[in-house]
């Protein structure tokens, strides 16, 4: 194999160092990088850093980006909620942030790739492939349904075809003993905090609105609908002799419509702002689409409607939720993407 200048995006957990130290086995000139951003303890943490690829024998950069993730990721985020949607910062940060600014400054230093410790795989047959990893309780394809092909023409996931407990394994010869419990956080910025809490820390004032059922019944009040997602029942403070479930968040009326159980289930969405990544994919589809990380995917049809994508589901699924990220597979190569707008449900609901 010819050898590379690879960029590798630093966490400080054993994902990312056995990355940089996997390449640099191969024989690559490996550089790290690493995010500063506007999460507590980054001193101690840059710290134990460059502790670690001074261990690897590796250059690092610190690249200071608080404003930049605070005006994309996090403002993101807010706005998303605010509008009565339910995001998922984490795939939006690898598109904008992770493998869009960071490693703009990768190729902008010479690097030929940047790698990243992801769980996930990427070939060249014709076009550039997004396929999920090996090791399905750690794959992380979902998680970067959003790249494009540009993006993915620069990516090296050296873990794709490795197992966790290799990856662990691996790091015990290395003389890494210290990585056991310090898994990755989903959403960084969050650092453990509830929504309400974050919300409450931003400075963003409680906006009280109606709970309805799904026939229109006024049910309650809630607090702001950023409190709540799809498929909640806690905190709803509504008696009675089983449970109520959100439904759905309408954010234009401020309103917080919720149901029974059997009216989470959907038989179709539809996606907005679609993205393709196989030139041979053409509608109408049938393969498989995954609504969330933990999400058993399941088999759909797609067809065009309007400006996005029809989606039929062969069985109702449960708790379908705007904002949220779906991602459509054939086998385990992800082929298109798009953001949920619009769930229908097994029966009726209030228009709004």
């Amino acid at each position: 194999m010819t050898a590379l200048k690879i960029g590798v995006a630093m966490s400080g957990g054993v994902d990312s160092t056995v990355t940089a130290a996997l390449l640099a086995e191969q024989g690559h000139r490996v550089h790290g990088y690493f995010m500063r951003l506007p999460l507590p303890g980054m001193d101690e943490h840059i710290k134990r850093l460059r502790l670690l690829t001074e261990r690897l024998a590796i250059p690092l950069r610190i690249l200071e980006l608080e404003d930049f993730f605070k005006q994309t990721v996090i403002e993101h985020f807010i706005s998303t909620y605010l509008a009565g949607r339910t995001p998922n910062p984490c795939i939006f940060c690898n598109h904008t942030v992770k493998f869009g600014r960071l490693f703009s400054v990768m190729r902008a230093d010479g690097m030929d790739k940047g790698a990243t410790g992801h769980y996930a795989r990427v070939v060249k047959d014709g076009e550039y492939r997004l396929l999920r990893g090996i090791d399905p309780a750690k794959d992380q394809s979902y998680f970067l349904c959003r790249l494009d092909p540009e993006q993915l023409s620069h990516i090296v996931f050296p873990l794709g075809t490795t197992r966790k407990k290799e990856v662990y394994r691996k790091a015990l010869e290395l003389g890494f003993t210290d990585f056991e419990g310090r898994e990755s956080q989903d959403v960084c910025f969050m650092a453990g905090k509830s929504v309400s809490d974050f919300f409450k820390e931003q400075g963003i004032p409680e906006k009280k609105g109606d709970i309805v059922s799904t026939a229109g019944r006024f049910l309650g009040t809630h607090r702001g609908i950023w409190h709540y997602t799809i498929g909640q029942r806690r905190g709803l403070s509504i008696p009675d002799a089983t449970p109520w479930y959100v439904t759905r968040m309408d954010g234009t009326h401020n309103r917080l419509i919720v149901g029974k159980h059997q009216e989470l289930f959907s038989t179709s969405l539809l996606l907005e702002d679609v993205q393709m990544l196989s030139s041979t994919f053409h509608l109408p589809w049938r393969g498989t689409i995954q609504l969330r990380s933990r999400h058993t995917p399941c088999p759909v049809t797609v067809i065009s409607k309007g400006c996005g994508w029809s989606v039929t589901f062969e069985q109702p699924q449960r708790a379908v939720t705007p904002g949220q990220y779906a991602a459509l597979y054939e086998n385990d190569r992800i082929v298109g993407s798009g953001i949920i707008s619009k769930a229908d449900p097994k029966s009726g609901e209030i228009s709004s």
